[in-house]
């Protein structure tokens, strides 16, 4: 069973936490109109994700919480826990024995689901059920409703019903998508021609301009040419000189933290004389602690021994008292009653009682009575009950304080043993601190001078480090400013090679050698160069260049957009093909399963006849304004294939639903229902009531339906009916008392499964 149990706490009714445990494969809540037994149904609908309040008779988030009555107060929010078998990993992903899904809603709106504690989305609770073919509005949550939604349903609606069984919503909603993304595919296709016949006389005039551009390439080309010899010389001179100050910096720094190292141990080793006389103290004041532990110890020893004394006391009392006793074993039964009227008071008084000590008291007088109740069969009177009563009670305080006692000893015994094992750290450590000299005060003032002097040198190479960052923050603008005026392709300056006049290549040593004037000088060239790219209005060209690429790949890309597009749209046909046929051919399967397990279901309900599923065409109709026709008053009418209820009773001329009876009618919806629920069986499957119009025999035939179903899927009965009932491992019992209050009792009718846990 893959059910194991359901935990509710503020929801509607249940103001207290309540457990209900699944051990059985087939379990029954019972109980009178109102009590809240169809509470337990909507929990089931709302912990697994149930969206709409009003399906769970609500209208917002905060009505599903305990509003409160005179004996409790209300609730600030409402959880419901799902605890699932997955033993076998029929959870995928999860790797725990256990799924746990909870929600929990709030005054203020909030709402929140977790898994095994974990928050979570509700998108991701969905996924993890619909592994194990479990929803909040699936077929498995079956109520009275239900049943009589499907006999009323029209020829269409039904076939909404029997489809969402087969789980065919799934690709309906897929080609409902896929038809959306069909007509905005057309619609992009048609706006991406638009734009390709809007762009084709800017390109023409484009390559007009693109020819004026190409005077002015040959400046530009020798602009490029001494950008990239001018950037590769100041990247090296920087990357040169920074390797430089970072590889002179090393060894300082490492000198540096080394000294600081020796100054801090230095420094703990001349703190420690100063620790020393706060640790003999503490050890002087831990030797005291400790003398006073053994003295309570003995004060406690000795309250032990005189509580033993008065325990052997009182029970010889009470063996006296009992062999005083004679027996007679008749009791009046208005005696018996008033008993249990008394008993079931106190019980209440102390559901609603915060205080143990009350709680205590109460439980003390529980126990009167019944000693009370039982001396009525015994024969004793009522001053030796009373007196063995008193004595018990006695003996019951007794035997607590004794217990608290022991705990005092344990616990004065653990301090002890703590406060000892301080003290013998401590006398360690003053013998440790003992051993400082004077010598580690001189050898720190010597590390403090050479620290200095090392912070000094290091403060230079910083000073010229940030000099030469002042340097590369200009040469980075200039790159940027290089790639503005001559192109991207400028910032491969790296792998530009320098040669002599005679062509040798010259290394990054000797490039960094070079007296800064001559960089200088290729500075200016670079700014003279610029000026006649400006006087020129290279700029408006390059614009025009990059706006020529930029529309002739526009155009390539707006062609390439149309073949996929076009591509697209076959495909695209081609999925809602596949899908309907898909859809059509699942349909007739699954029809054919339902009406095969609909006729074994009605044949076992009436003993005979026949009953199907049948498919007729249904005309509707609609304005013609609706597709595009010029008079809205005109009507059109297109034929769809709808589902109708074909039933014919054994020994009766009785074909049609209409000619049947109540009782007829509502065996034929649990019939169909149920063999809904069998094509695709959901692990557990709620039965709300679906019972409630079977008289005595057809309940009989409904209970044994029931106990097949319990083959396929874990049941769980909301009824009335006591054939149903008899079914059941386990009867849940729900009551409300004047409060308002919903409790559960459990009458366990069968025996428990394999693997159960006690209820």
């Amino acid at each position: 069973m893959i059910l194991k149990r359901l935990e509710i706490s503020g929801f509607k009714s249940f103001a207290q936490k309540t457990e209900l445990n699944f051990n059985f494969p087939i379990t029954a809540i019972v109980g009178p109109n109102g009590s809240g037994k169809s509470n337990i149904a909507e929990s089931f609908r709302f912990v697994l994700g149930e969206q709409s309040f009003k399906s769970m008779r609500g209208k917002r988030g905060e009505d599903m919480i305990f509003s409160g009555s005179p004996k409790a107060r209300r609730a600030n929010f409402a959880e419901i826990s799902l605890v699932f078998d997955n033993s076998d990993r029929r959870f995928s992903g999860v790797d725990f024995d256990e799924v746990r899904i909870s929600r929990v809603v709030h005054r203020d709106g909030e709402n929140s689901y977790r898994i095994n504690g974990s928050r979570a989305r509700l998108k991701d609770v969905i996924e993890l059920l619909s592994a194990v073919h479990i929803g909040a509005s699936a077929h498995h949550i079956i109520s009275q409703g239900e049943t009589d939604r499907i006999l009323n349903a029209k020829p269409l609606e039904r076939r909404g019903m029997i489809e969402e069984a087969l789980g065919l919503k799934i690709y309906q909603h897929k080609r409902k998508d896929s038809e959306k993304k069909l007509l905005k595919t057309e619609e992009n296709l048609r706006e991406v021609r638009s734009l390709r016949r809007e762009l084709a006389p800017r390109i023409e005039f484009l390559k007009d301009q693109v020819g004026k551009v190409e005077k002015a390439r040959f400046i530009q080309g020798d602009l490029t040419d001494l950008y990239k010899e001018f950037l590769k010389r100041e990247f090296v001179y920087i990357s040169s000189n920074r390797k430089r100050l970072e590889t002179e910096k090393e060894e300082p720094e490492r000198r540096l933290n080394e000294v600081n190292e020796e100054i801090e141990r230095l420094r703990e080793e001349v703190a420690r004389d100063e620790t020393a006389e706060y640790k003999n103290s503490r050890v002087f004041e831990l030797e005291r602690s400790q003398r006073g532990l053994d003295e309570r110890r003995g004060d406690v020893l000795r309250e032990i021994g005189r509580i033993e004394g008065e325990i052997h006391y009182h029970q010889n009392r009470i063996k006296y008292l009992e062999d005083s006793a004679k027996t007679d074993p008749s009791v009046a039964w208005s005696n018996v009653s008033s008993f249990l009227e008394e008993v079931d008071n106190d019980i209440n008084k102390i559901e609603g009682e915060h205080s143990i000590e009350e709680v205590k008291r109460i439980m003390g007088s529980v126990r009167v009575r019944i000693r009370d109740f039982l001396g009525s069969f015994s024969g004793d009177s009522a001053e030796i009950r009373s007196e063995k009563e008193r004595i018990e009670n006695d003996l019951y305080l007794l035997e607590d304080e004794k217990k608290g006692k022991r705990q005092v000893i344990e616990d004065l015994k653990k301090e002890a043993d703590k406060l000892m094992e301080e003290r013998r750290y401590l006398q360690e450590e003053i013998a440790k601190d003992r051993s400082v000299s004077r010598q580690a005060e001189r050898r720190m003032f010597e590390c403090m001078n050479e620290q200095q002097s090392i912070r000094s040198g290091l403060e230079k190479i910083r000073r010229d480090i940030s000099d030469l960052d002042k340097i590369d923050a200009v040469f980075k603008y200039e790159i940027q400013e290089a790639a503005r005026i001559v192109g991207s392709f400028v910032l491969d300056y790296r792998d530009h090679e320098i040669n002599t006049e005679n062509q040798d290549v010259l290394s990054d040593e000797e490039i960094a050698a070079e007296n800064r004037e001559e960089q200088e000088n290729r500075r200016k060239e670079i700014e003279r160069l610029k000026i006649r790219l400006e006087e020129l209005s290279v700029g408006s060209h390059k614009e025009i260049m990059d706006e020529y690429e930029e529309v002739s790949e526009r155009d390539e890309f707006l062609a390439e957009e149309v073949s996929d597009l076009e591509r697209s749209i076959e495909s695209l046909r081609k999925v809602i093909a596949d899908l309907e046929e898909t859809i059509e051919n699942r349909f007739q399967e699954g029809l054919a399963r339902i009406n095969d397990v609909f006729q074994d279901f009605f044949v076992e309900m009436f003993g005979g006849g026949n009953a199907s599923l049948r498919k007729i065409r249904v005309k509707t109709s609609h304005s013609s304004f609706e597709e595009g026709g010029d008079d809205g008053d005109e009507e059109t009418q297109d034929s769809f294939e709808g589902l109708e209820i074909a039933v014919s009773l054994p020994h009766k001329n009785v074909k049609g639903l209409l000619m049947l009876s109540g009782g007829e009618r509502a065996l034929v919806s649990v019939a169909l229902i149920f063999a809904m629920s069998q094509v695709n069986p959901p692990p557990f499957l709620i039965l709300d009531e679906t019972d409630a119009a079977l008289d005595e025999a057809n309940s009989r035939k409904y209970s044994s339906l029931v106990e097949k179903l319990a083959q396929q899927s874990q049941l769980i009965l909301i009824t009335h009916n006591r054939e149903t009932m008899a079914g059941a491992g386990m009867l849940y019992g729900v009551t409300m008392d004047s409060g308002g209050i919903s409790k559960i009792l459990s009458v366990r009718l069968g025996p428990e499964e394999v693997g159960a846990t006690d209820q």
